[in-house]
């Protein structure tokens, strides 16, 4: 977000959206006159808002979903609010797959503002998970084992990581995770997008 923006009284969406609306352009390595150019909107009008200097209208948003090909819902979908800054235990979505023994916190839920989440695995005595691909291509994960034993394989490689270690990875194909020992396994997945 603009800060210099919010200090000067910008509306706080005018000011996370003209954030995201000069995010989208550097994407792209355009120049304002080159976005101008594709928008039909003047430079200074694309610069302004992009400073929160003025507030977007519908017509001058709509023209610029059009460019960057967004709806006008996906974009302010990602202008939302800041994501909180506590997530408080009882907040944090639990979800479980009983037929493989599975329990999946999401510690840091995601959010479109941010790149990483942590998310806090449990995995039942010959619990056995196997994905066919990453949800992304080149995820980052970093697996740190809290308590028990944890085998991983990736890219056909296993790895064996008990209390305390931790593994560290980029997710192309297939992977698996697998109960190790013969105590339950607590498992720190910390999940970075490229």
């Amino acid at each position: 977000m603009k800060q210099d923006a919010v200090e000067a009284g910008a509306d706080p969406v005018d000011a996370r959206l003209g954030s995201r609306l000069a995010e989208l352009r550097a994407e792209r390595g355009w120049s304002l006159g080159e976005l101008a150019e594709r928008s039909g909107v003047s430079r200074s009008t694309l610069s302004r808002a992009e400073r929160a200097e003025i507030s977007p209208t519908a017509s001058l948003l709509n023209r610029l979903c059009g460019v960057y090909g967004r709806t006008m819902s996906q974009l302010l979908s990602e202008v939302e609010a800041e994501p909180a800054l506590l997530v408080r235990a009882a907040e944090q979505p639990v979800w479980e797959d009983r037929a493989s023994g599975f329990v999946r916190r999401s510690v840091s839920p995601p959010h479109t503002g941010l790149r990483g989440e942590l998310v806090e695995g449990r995995l039942a005595v010959g619990a056995d998970i196997a994905y066919d691909r990453p949800p992304v291509p080149g995820l980052e994960q970093h697996i740190w084992v809290l308590e028990g034993a944890l085998e991983v394989t990736a890219e056909d490689t296993g790895h064996r990581l008990d209390a305390g270690d931790c593994l560290r990875l980029r997710v192309w194909g297939p992977t698996r995770f697998r109960c190790a020992g013969a105590k339950p396994v607590r498992y720190v997945l910390a999940v970075v997008l490229p």
